[in-house]
């Protein structure tokens, strides 16, 4: 529910306390904490508040509130705090807020801002900060509830939000289900007029918001007229990685201008000059030539972490390729047994340096993907891209969506084994894909089957489909 807000912070302030007040005097729950300066400790500091265990915060003070160290909240219990549009700032390279035992977290009415300035040029030094990080008890179980309300995160050189249920922190990967352990919780993400805006530049793989889920948990993920721009990485990056669904339901957002932290313009130079005469990719029978230059290395790249390489031997036969890491709108991996399951409707995914979005599942369960009225447009590779390999198969709803001049294909959706393809396409527009070739592709690559129905839609380029029926 998205809660309105009084016109003043006094009367924001006698709301809340008015209200404790009232549950306090039958015994239910006691006066919240009044912060009342925007020093960084101190009486009246919001850290002297999450200190002393507070778990409502009221913040009354007109002052901003700048930080030289990261504020942590230690307690189990539910934190709330209620601003009215002041900013948690830091100018130094550190995480703000911190959930170090996996409680729910509520914020309404309030911003947090670190230094910027980070690009792979002037990245941060290790650890980098984040804007907000709720890290989840090994043995935790039941849910992990984060609710924002009219919040703002910008500046900060890592993850703008980050959930973490997995034990290896920030090795934890991405990806195919990354790796590490963790707990049995769910964890449950509601945004509500969030803004997330230069953030992850700082270092690589730095996303808007992250969630990591490495134990038997689930993550569901609700966003509501939020917007996630300008990120180093993904917009957006949900890994499910053991057991459990995603669940996702997106309206009236933006993951616009994301995933350039390895820039492909300077990055691309430092590969070309480090292939000399090789091509980005090709083979060898044989013998690899003394002067093939092999991985990445720190001498030749900025950031070594930016180039994919895979190098593999096969009966005499050496494969290589390199690529450019580059980064995406809308990121969600899953993998073991659980589906995942997306509603994105009055959207827009736009000019990401990857693809714009991009939804993976692996294992037992499915893929179910609706958009209604989506815009993806001018990404650098696929608009929309949904990949399952497993038995379940991929089913999903295009329905008044449109995906216009993106570098890759419009809308893919691809089955690697035996699962079925069933696509609804109703009222899409699409152009100028994969250079004006293919705008849609249904691909089943095994033995399932399965249809990609194309109705009152304006397609300018090709229907590819391939082991699956086109009707129109």
């Amino acid at each position: 529910m998205i809660r309105s807000f009084p016109r003043s912070k006094h009367a924001l302030a006698a709301a809340v306390v008015a209200t404790a007040a009232t549950l306090g005097a039958g015994g239910a729950c006691a006066l919240p904490a009044l912060v009342t300066n925007g020093n960084d400790m101190g009486e009246g500091s919001l850290r002297a508040a999450l200190e002393g265990g507070a778990t409502e915060i009221v913040i009354t003070t007109d002052q901003d509130i700048m930080t030289m160290s990261p504020l942590v909240y230690g307690g189990e219990k539910k934190l709330r705090i209620y601003g009215t549009g002041q900013t948690v700032m830091t100018m130094d390279n550190h995480t703000l807020l911190e959930i170090s035992n996996g409680a729910d977290l509520e914020i309404i009415g309030l911003n947090f801002m670190g230094p910027g300035g980070f690009d792979i040029n002037n990245p941060a030094s290790a650890p980098a900060g984040k804007g907000i990080f709720v890290d989840v008890r090994d043995n935790q179980s039941g849910t992990v509830k984060v609710v924002l309300n009219n919040v703002t995160v910008s500046g900060v050189a890592n993850h703008g939000v980050h959930i973490s249920d997995c034990d290896l922190a920030d090795d934890c990967g991405s990806g195919g289900g990354g790796a590490g352990g963790g707990s049995n919780a769910s964890i449950i993400v509601e945004f509500d007029d969030v803004t997330i805006d230069n953030v992850g530049n700082g270092k690589f793989d730095a996303d808007g918001l992250r969630v990591d889920e490495r134990g038997n948990g689930n993550i569901v993920f609700r966003a509501d007229s939020s917007t996630f721009t300008n990120v180093g990485a993904d917009g957006v990056e949900l890994d499910e990685g053991q057991n459990g669904v995603v669940i996702t339901s997106v309206n009236d957002s933006k993951f616009n201008d994301n995933g350039g932290y390895c820039d492909p313009v300077q990055v691309g130079d430092e590969l070309a000059a480090f292939l000399g005469s090789y091509e980005d990719e090709g083979e060898f029978d044989g013998d690899v030539p003394e002067d093939f230059p092999g991985a990445p290395t720190a001498e030749a790249f900025t950031d070594p972490a930016c180039i994919e390489y895979v190098f593999e031997e096969d009966g005499g036969v050496t494969e290589y390729e390199y690529a450019i890491d580059t980064d995406d709108g809308f990121d969600i991996d899953e993998a073991g047994n659980g589906s995942l399951i997306a509603d994105i409707i009055n959207s827009e995914v736009m000019r990401n340096l990857d693809e714009g979005i991009d939804f993976d599942e692996e294992d037992n369960g499915a893929i179910d993907a609706n958009y209604i009225n989506v815009v993806a447009s001018e990404n650098s590779d696929d608009g929309f891209k949904m990949s399952e390999e497993g038995p379940a198969g991929v089913r999903s709803l295009f329905l008044g969506s449109t995906a216009i001049d993106n570098g890759g294909k419009g809308a893919v959706w691809e089955e690697a084994d035996a699962g079925d393809v069933n696509v609804l396409v109703i009222g899409a527009t699409t152009s100028g894909n994969d250079d004006g070739e293919e705008d849609l592709e249904a691909v089943q690559e095994d033995q399932g089957s399965g249809t990609i129905t194309v109705q009152d839609s304006n397609i300018a380029g090709e229907i590819v489909a391939d082991g699956v029926d086109l009707i129109q």
